[in-house]
């Protein structure tokens, strides 16, 4: 019987080094050699018997991990930190193997993260096309109408970028206190997106959270806290992702 063949950038992917675009990159730059020998052109497919190399370091050929974690406050999307703040994978000590966080969430924004090794998981999720549903709650200074809720949805101009919200509702207001609580769903995930577009039309976030990934939520898990995905999760995931 016959061992199974993969494309080699999605091998590359899948180890968790890189995305499968970067490591297109690599094989088209001459970083990459498949038994010894130097690989410069897209189409090779490789086996698990086959040596390959990434600028001269073997790859290691991990399994596939992927969980969720429920992100405190005070905490970098990272896996390291050049000013030594903590990063989101202090809170996987038990996991061995490379993960690193699909997406980012602000330093100061707490919810939910995932994180993988599988690159080509991570960057199929990631994907301007695939439109996953992000759902964040931000407690705001002031209480908005509907109409300066409405340009949310419309889109707001911020820094030369257009922002929108797919969805957006007010959960709740004070009014003694001039604060709002307000959920809204982006496809998006620019930087400082929910901030940044809340700011433009004159309501700052006091606090935000992203309560919901996907079909994914928070659910039995407290702020630092995370759990590996099932299997039936994952293939959900894969197979909306695939779908661009």
């Amino acid at each position: 019987m016959s061992k199974h063949e993969e494309r080699l950038q999605k091998v590359i992917a899948q180890s968790g080094l890189t995305s499968r675009r970067k490591a297109e990159q690599l094989i088209l730059d001459g970083k990459v050699k498949v038994n010894n020998k130097t690989v410069t052109e897209m189409g090779v497919k490789v086996t698990s018997d086959d040596k390959v190399e990434v600028d001269g370091v073997p790859l290691e050929k991990e399994e596939s991990v992927y969980y969720l974690l429920y992100k405190p406050r005070g905490v970098i999307s990272s896996v390291k930190d050049d000013k030594g703040r903590k990063v989101v994978t202090d809170f996987l000590p038990e996991v061995s193997e490379r993960v690193f966080p699909v997406g980012r969430l602000d330093y100061d924004t707490s919810g939910i993260l995932l994180l993988t090794n599988d690159g080509e998981f991570a960057n199929q999720l990631m994907h301007p096309s695939k439109e996953v549903n992000k759902v964040y709650v931000a407690k705001v200074k002031g209480i908005p109408h509907k109409k300066e809720l409405l340009k949310l949805r419309k889109g707001v101009i911020s820094d030369n970028e257009k922002l929108k919200a797919v969805y957006v509702n007010m959960l709740s207001s004070d009014k003694e206190k001039k604060t709002s609580i307000i959920e809204l769903t982006l496809h998006e995930g620019k930087n400082r997106q929910v901030r940044r577009m809340l700011e433009a039309i004159g309501f700052p976030v006091m606090k935000l959270k992203r309560e919901q990934y996907s079909f994914l939520t928070l659910q039995g898990l407290n702020a630092g806290e995370y759990r590996s995905l099932t299997p039936k999760e994952v293939n959900q995931l894969r197979n909306t992702s695939t779908k661009l």
